[in-house]
C-alpha cells in the first residue's frame, strides 16, 4: 500500500497503545468491578465511553474418565438462556482483597492447578493423578482483563459425590469423543474456551 491510498489508522512504527485519562467504576463487588473509561487513541483522539470489566480468572477442565468417557455438565446459562452442555469449570478464588479488579500479584499456575482439582471434584465427584496444562491466556482481551487456565484430567475415577455452590444446579454427563465432537459441529457445546480445550488437549493426545 502506497503513501496515498494509506487510511487515517495505518502507522510506521508500532506505537499502537491508548492512554487511560480516567476512569468510573459503575459496579464493583466481589463478583465484577464494570467501568467506564475515557482513552487517547495513538493519534491524539479522546474516546469515551469505553466500557469494560473484571471478573475472576477461572479455570476449564477438559477431563476423561479411565473408560475413555469426557466429563461434561450440563447447566442454565442465562447469558443465552437456555441449558448448554461444557467442561467442569470454575473462578479461582481471591484473597489479596474482596472486590473484584486485577489482582496485584497474579495467580500462579500452581494456584490455578489447585482449582482445577478442587473444580473438577465439587462439580462431578471425580478425581484424576494425570493432569496437564494446556494453555493460559486472556479470556476475552477486547473488555476484560480475567485469565482462563485449560487443563487437561485423563484417567478420572469418581471418589465422591458433587459437592455444589448453593448458585450451582448442574448433572453430570459422560460423552464419547464422537458424540463430544458432533455437538462441537452442531453448536451445541456453546462455549468457546471450552471447545479450544477441547482442541489443545486432542492436539495433545495425537503428538
Amino acid at each position: 500500500m502506497n503513501e496515498k491510498t494509506k487510511s487515517p489508522g495505518c502507522q510506521d512504527r508500532e506505537d499502537l497503545a491508548w492512554e487511560l485519562l480516567k476512569t468510573e467504576h459503575l459496579v464493583r463487588d466481589e463478583w465484577i468491578d464494570f467501568r467506564r473509561c475515557a482513552y487517547r487513541f495513538p493519534d491524539g483522539t479522546v474516546f469515551e465511553p469505553y466500557y469494560s470489566y473484571s471478573k475472576r480468572d477461572y479455570v476449564v477442565i477438559v477431563a476423561s474418565d479411565e473408560s475413555g468417557k469426557y466429563i461434561c455438565v450440563r447447566q442454565f446459562r442465562q447469558g443465552i438462556g437456555r441449558v448448554t452442555t461444557e467442561f467442569p469449570a470454575g473462578g479461582l478464588e481471591r484473597t489479596d482483597r474482596k472486590e473484584a479488579g486485577p489482582a496485584e500479584v497474579p495467580f500462579s499456575l500452581e494456584d490455578a492447578a489447585a482449582a482445577a482439582r478442587r473444580e473438577l471434584r465439587e462439580e462431578t465427584g471425580y478425581e484424576s493423578d494425570h493432569w496437564t496444562h494446556l494453555m493460559t491466556m486472556p479470556a476475552n482481551a477486547t473488555i476484560s482483563d480475567n485469565t482462563v487456565f485449560l487443563f487437561a484430567a485423563e484417567n478420572c475415577r469418581k471418589v465422591a459425590a458433587q459437592e455444589l455452590d448453593e448458585t450451582e444446579f448442574l448433572n453430570v454427563e459422560l460423552l464419547s469423543r464422537e458424540e463430544l465432537e458432533q455437538r462441537i459441529r452442531n453448536g451445541r457445546f456453546e462455549q468457546t474456551d471450552h471447545v479450544l480445550g477441547w482442541y489443545m488437549a486432542r492436539e495433545k493426545r495425537n503428538r
